[in-house]
């Protein structure tokens, strides 16, 4: 039964080789300058809109867009946490990943890169910053508490300041409206926010009946490749990012297969 296990998991691996991103690979790259660019376009875009003048079908789908372009922009940098966004280069990685992760919340990158090492040394446990306290699993109590654990750090007075500087520059310099920040800057934040806990953290970790059966502590959910990166670019692949993190994001259903 243990050899049958070690050759299953020998040729796994194998497999999960021929989507690993090589130093030549440039695929992630393109992926995140057009994450990234489109984000750009459509906040100058949206901020611009007549919300007056539009349907809330309209209002709602420019929403949508604009949190999935959000969620997109820490997608990328948690890959270039990962290497995979450039793997020739590791500061194009670091580069892009503190580019993304700026413009998602003003967040620092090398503290989040941390977290995230220690998040995949000991999922699901004490020392996982993304786990819960032990006590309050549930949905809203755990992301209270991940949402709390990522607001307490030094670089708190940095974010306030630069959502200070932005709410500043485009209210007063621009002319947005108040509200087109809420609705297509904000809301989006808070929405990818929710959209990042619940399929990267909370289904892929909590405990499931019976407890946990495999070392990543992790699980992953049965999506199309299409549904599944609809949902969160493929974060729902949740274990096998865990046991392939050489794999980006745009390769793990070729590792689910």
């Amino acid at each position: 039964m243990m050899r049958g296990s070690a050759v299953k998991e020998r040729t796994s691996k194998r497999l999960a080789e021929g989507v690993i991103t090589h130093k030549n690979d440039s695929s992630g790259l393109w992926w995140a300058l057009v994450i990234i660019g489109l984000w750009i376009f459509s906040f100058a875009a949206a901020l611009r809109l007549p919300i007056g003048e539009l349907s809330l079908q309209a209002v709602i789908g420019v929403v949508i867009l604009r949190t999935f372009l959000h969620t997109g922009l820490f997608i990328t940098a948690h890959d270039a946490m990962h290497r995979t966004v450039f793997p020739a280069n590791h500061r194009i990685n670091d580069w892009l990943g503190t580019a993304a992760v700026g413009l998602y919340a003003f967040m620092p990158y090398r503290e989040l890169l941390i977290k995230h090492q220690l998040h995949h040394r000991f999922p699901a446990t004490g020392k996982d910053p993304d786990y819960h306290d032990g006590e309050h699993s549930g949905f809203f109590q755990w992301y209270l508490k991940f949402m709390k654990d990522y607001m307490e750090s030094r670089n708190t007075p940095f974010l306030i300041a630069g959502m200070a500087v932005v709410f500043g520059v485009c209210t007063w310099l621009m002319g947005v409206p108040l509200v087109n920040l809420a609705l297509f800057w904000l809301l989006p934040l808070v929405l990818s926010s929710l959209q990042l806990f619940y399929f990267g953290t909370y289904l892929p970790h909590r405990q499931p009946d019976g407890g946990y059966r495999n070392r990543h502590r992790a699980t992953s959910n049965r999506l199309s490749s299409f549904w599944s990166f609809v949902s969160c670019y493929h974060f729902g692949y949740h274990w096998e990012h865990h046991e392939y993190p050489l794999v980006p994001w745009h390769r793990l259903p070729e590792a689910r297969r």
